[in-house]
């Protein structure tokens, strides 16, 4: 199943925030593109001192059984809130 418009349209707004999310805010975001593109996660946790790896594990392992559907859905709502507090350049 390939993604929406809307979620495709979404990812590009990111990347025209006037400002930089948080770190929790990148962190949902990555887990929720992933969740949508990819599907549940299929790599294994990384060791302990892969610190950044591991966070980005996470992130996409708490979105794990959410649907396509749902992980856009969220994705978009997400990127919308992000709008509305950022703005885009």
């Amino acid at each position: 199943m390939s993604n929406s418009k809307e979620f495709l349209d979404a990812a590009d707004y990111v990347k025209k925030l006037k400002t930089t999310p948080t770190n929790d805010e990148l962190g949902c975001l990555y887990g929720l593109y992933k969740q949508a593109t990819v599907r549940d996660i299929n790599v294994p946790k990384p060791g302990f001192f892969s610190f950044k790896e591991s966070k980005k594990w996470e992130s996409w392992n708490q979105y794990k059984g959410l649907s396509t559907y749902d992980s856009e859905v969220k994705y978009i709502t997400m990127v919308n809130d992000m709008i509305q507090k950022y703005g885009i350049k």
